[in-house]
Order: structure tokens, then sequence, then C-alpha cells
């Protein structure tokens, strides 16, 4: 018992059980954190599966979609085959190319509208009798229309 009044000795005691009591806390936080880094990564693998899922997903639509794209493109190609259909949207076109010049070019309304009337009027003649309708002429001399008409509004 004389080695408990020795001042080595009892520093020695209290550094070892200090040291235990250092040990078994660090092993609790190695503990918490090994339970923690396992959470962690059900955590990522639920949210990695959930991704995959919601890709997987996208890609599926993005297929579809592609794949009702392709249908449409074909079936307006398909409209676009018959005669009514081309008039109608070589009317859409030239629609929208009026709308254009009329916006955006100083001189043209003036002069669009001019032959506008023109061929409003050109066209009630044939229509009503007064006039030969130019179309057969054109058809049959082998002349488009649209030639005729602008080099007789371009003289007139």
């Amino acid at each position: 018992m004389d080695f408990l009044n020795h001042h080595f000795y009892l520093g020695l005691g209290i550094g070892v059980v200090l040291g235990l009591i250092g040990i078994v806390f660090a092993l609790l936080r190695l503990w918490d954190t090994k339970g923690e880094v396992k959470r962690l990564k059900r955590h990522l693998a639920d949210k990695l599966e959930l991704e995959a899922e919601a890709t997987n997903r996208l890609r599926l639509d993005l297929q579809e979609l592609k794949q009702q794209n392709e249908n449409l493109r074909i079936k307006v190609a398909n409209l676009n085959q018959y005669p009514d259909r081309r008039l109608q949207r070589e009317l859409e076109i030239y629609a929208r190319a009026e709308r254009f010049m009329v916006s955006s070019s100083p001189g043209f309304p003036a002069v669009w509208e001019e032959a506008k009337r023109s061929a409003v009027t050109g066209l009630e003649e044939e229509e009503t009798g007064k006039s030969l309708p130019r179309r057969v002429f054109n058809a049959l001399l082998n002349r488009p229309s649209s030639k005729s008409s602008n080099s007789e509004h371009v003289d007139g």
C-alpha cells in the first residue's frame, strides 16, 4: 500500500482511468458514426433508386413522345398529299407572307391592296361569265397563271 502514497503511481492511475473513459467515449462515438454512415448509405441507395426510376420513366416518356411526333409528322405529310390540303397549305403560306410583307415593307401595302383588288375583280368577272377563265388558257398554253397576272399587273 505504499505505492498509493507515491505521486507517480497516483498520476498513472488517474491517467489510465481517464484514458479508459476517453477510449469508451471514442468507441461510442465511432459506433454512432458507423450507424450514421449506414443510415446515409441506405438513404443514398433509396435516392439513387428513385432517381433511376424517374430517369427511366422520363426516358420512356421521351421515346413515346418521339414516336407520337413521328406519327404526327407522317400524318401531316400524308394529309399534305391531298390536293385540297396542298391548296390550304399554299394559302396559309401566302397569308403569312402577306402579313410579313405588310408589316415590314413601307411601300408594299398600297401596291398589295391594289393587286388584290385587281385579282378579285378579275376573278369576279370570270365567275359571272364576263371573261373566259385564265386558268383554262394558261393550262392550255402551259403557262403558270401567276406569271400572267403578275405581268398584267405590272403592265397595268
